[in-house]
């Protein structure tokens, strides 16, 4: 049986895509609703494409983070979502929201954690001149960026590399292993104990991209 899953968003959704066509091809989440903080978020009409719902909450409209999270809860349980994924969703979360999804949020962030958490991951790594970098899928608790770790994937910086080159490198293995990540956590093969994440059944959660 499919676990039904939500995505929420901030910008073109390119993980959102990569889900989304898992999802085509048997993956055990059932997304059932995109949320967005941009009413013009690229990843909204992605959703569309495949009549999934979209729902749009803009931070203008409620007095605080908790009264946001408050509405985004109610949006989610309306759509009866079991588990929730953050793909490219530029608000911090709080408590609200994890108390009503215990363990069930996950992210997807631009970094080999806890290594250049927060905003501009990418650039972050480029200027401290880092030879190695990656993707992080991890579940969200309250800090930033700072939940237990699924699993991460690991990419070289090149010297010739500018911004745009690490973003796309980066974002290919993102495609890779938020998909995988998500199939773990909705077929309840996740332990944790800790910080420690377990997979049961599964191969290493540490994985090389050297292209």
């Amino acid at each position: 049986m499919s676990a039904r899953v939500a995505v929420l968003i901030s910008g073109s959704g390119t993980n959102l895509q990569a889900l989304l066509d898992a999802s085509a091809d048997g993956h055990p989440a059932d997304i059932v609703l995109v949320v967005s903080d941009r009413h013009k978020a690229r990843g909204l009409q992605r959703a569309r494409d495949r009549g999934i719902p979209t729902a749009v909450l803009l931070k203008r409209d409620f007095e605080s983070r908790r009264a946001y999270d408050r509405a985004l809860v109610d949006v989610l349980r309306e759509h009866q979502v079991s588990w929730v994924a953050l793909a490219g969703f530029m608000r911090l979360v709080t408590s609200v929201l994890l108390d009503a999804f215990p363990m069930h949020v996950i992210n997807i962030h631009p970094a080999l954690l806890p290594a250049f958490p927060g905003l501009h991951a990418q650039r972050q790594a480029l200027e401290h001149g880092t030879k190695i970098t990656g993707a992080t899928v991890h579940f969200v608790d309250d800090g930033t960026d700072t939940g237990p770790i699924i699993v991460q994937s690991a990419v070289p910086v090149l010297a010739t590399d500018d911004l745009e080159a690490l973003q796309q490198r980066i974002l290919r293995t993102e495609h890779q292993i938020y998909p995988l990540a998500l199939r773990w956590a909705v077929e309840g093969r996740l332990q944790v104990e800790g910080r420690q994440v377990s997979v049961k059944g599964a191969p290493p959660t540490f994985l090389w991209s050297g292209d």
